[in-house]
């Protein structure tokens, strides 16, 4: 009865801190009047077919390295695809002249530090992450 009680405990702990590991926040510069923002208008702007925030300021998409936890989650709750999905989605239109995809960073911190500094940049980060400087967007279904 005791090995089950810890096995059980054990498994809890795992699922709990699975489930805040992969959690996320959108952040944008603080001079962005934005408060909101839908899940469907996130997957427009990560794949550039929406370009300009409402004052119309060129909107500048960031993303985390490839093999982080935070984008496989992102990917996966804003366009319903895994990062390679995506990053197939971004070799063709690449290829074919479209677009380029969002430039890469390769922590929190350097997210964070870019949107700062960069007034139509959005990002996201790891819901842990401390985003002083930054305004973090309400996510809408």
């Amino acid at each position: 009865m005791k090995k089950i009680l810890v096995l059980f405990i054990i498994i809890a702990v795992a699922a709990t801190y699975s489930v805040s590991a992969q959690s996320y926040k959108v952040i944008v510069n603080n001079a962005n009047n934005t408060e909101s923002v839908s899940k469907k208008d996130l997957a427009m702007v990560y794949l550039k077919k929406k370009k300009r925030w409402e004052n119309k300021t060129a909107i500048v998409p960031i993303d985390q390295q490839v093999n982080a936890n935070v984008r496989e989650y992102f990917s996966k709750e804003v366009f319903n695809k895994d990062v390679a999905a995506i990053r197939s989605y971004w070799q063709s239109a690449s290829f074919s002249g479209m677009e380029t995809a969002p430039v890469e960073k390769i922590s929190d911190k350097e997210v964070i530090d870019y949107v700062k500094n960069n007034e139509g940049a959005i990002g996201y980060v790891a819901s842990s992450a401390t985003t002083s400087g930054v305004k973090v967007l309400a996510i809408k279904e």
